[in-house]
């Protein structure tokens, strides 16, 4: 038996899935708890969040909490993983573009046209001191998170409930999804380019699978839509040839870090995957699928 809770956060769909009906209350309870964490620690919607103070400190090193250090060391791995394609150095280049508040919020007011591009200062700019706790980025800098942020806190989730429940969990936050434990049969998943849209149905035993895609984060200015994957060597929303791609990898960061690199760089990405050997599902502009390195053949219209 399984039992399953959805609700929605980071304005996103979260559901969690557990082999276990008797722990899904407190296993929820537990994700709810640390993205809670989560977003107190890396927001940049937050004014509070101890990201809007390290950004507001620009040029400065500034205290900030294990826990952040976790997520902005995991952000520079992905970082130096991608050849510098996932970089957390967008923050300026996100909201140059448009997306300088919560994407609701962007959706809703008026298009306005975008600032025009902003150079990326680079991941190798940034100040961790793992040991003392002390971050701190660049003048005319700003951090950015999302690309890694939601999968790790997928994977910590899922590896927690696992380990302190004894069950298996799966825990999808928006595109990011991660198994862990082992489940008496694979789950069954819909893989799409937006939620509630026809996809293909794959299993997932173990490990992360993460779609990302500029379809779903857009938002209109006057002269068309805009999206939030930034291609670092422009510092313009990418235009490369895929506006979707699906990797699934040993864990969620790592197949995010994939498959982000693919959405924002295109076939500057394509090597490093294939080398990598992760399982990926492409979709190219114009809807074209190329599937590689292993992605299923038997998966079927859902």
């Amino acid at each position: 038996m399984t039992a399953s809770r959805t609700w929605t956060a980071w304005s996103c769909t979260v559901r969690l899935t557990v082999d276990d009906p008797a722990v899904l209350g407190a296993a929820c309870g537990e994700l709810k708890t640390l993205m809670d964490r989560v977003d107190k620690a890396a927001s940049r919607f937050r004014p509070d969040s101890e990201l809007s103070a390290v950004n507001s400190r620009a040029g400065a090193l500034v205290p900030v909490s294990r826990l952040l250090v976790d997520l902005v060391d995991v952000s520079l791995v992905a970082a130096q993983m991608s050849g510098g394609a996932v970089d957390p150095t967008v923050g300026p280049a996100v909201i140059a573009a448009g997306y300088d508040a919560d994407i609701e919020t962007v959706r809703r007011r008026f298009p306005q046209a975008p600032v025009g591009p902003k150079p990326v200062a680079g991941w190798q700019e940034v100040r961790l001191n793992r040991k003392l706790a002390l971050l701190g980025v660049p003048t005319d800098c700003a951090l950015d998170l999302g690309a890694t942020a939601k999968a790790w806190t997928a994977d910590r989730a899922a590896n927690v409930i696992s380990k302190r429940y004894g069950c298996a969990v799966l825990v999808e936050i928006g595109g990011d999804l991660r198994a862990a434990g082992t489940p008496a049969e694979p789950w069954v998943i819909t893989v799409a380019e937006r939620a509630g849209e026809e996809g293909v149905l794959v299993t997932l035993a173990h490990g992360g699978l993460t779609t990302s895609t500029r379809t779903v984060r857009r938002w209109q200015t006057p002269t068309g839509y805009n999206h939030h994957v930034i291609d670092p060597r422009t510092g313009l929303p990418a235009a490369g040839p895929y506006r979707t791609a699906s990797v699934w990898a040993p864990t969620a960061v790592r197949a995010n870090t994939f498959s982000t690199a693919l959405v924002a760089t295109g076939d500057a990405a394509l090597g490093r995957l294939k080398l990598a050997g992760h399982p990926s599902r492409l979709v190219a502009e114009d809807g074209e699928v190329t599937e590689l390195s292993g992605w299923p053949t038997a998966s079927r219209a859902a």
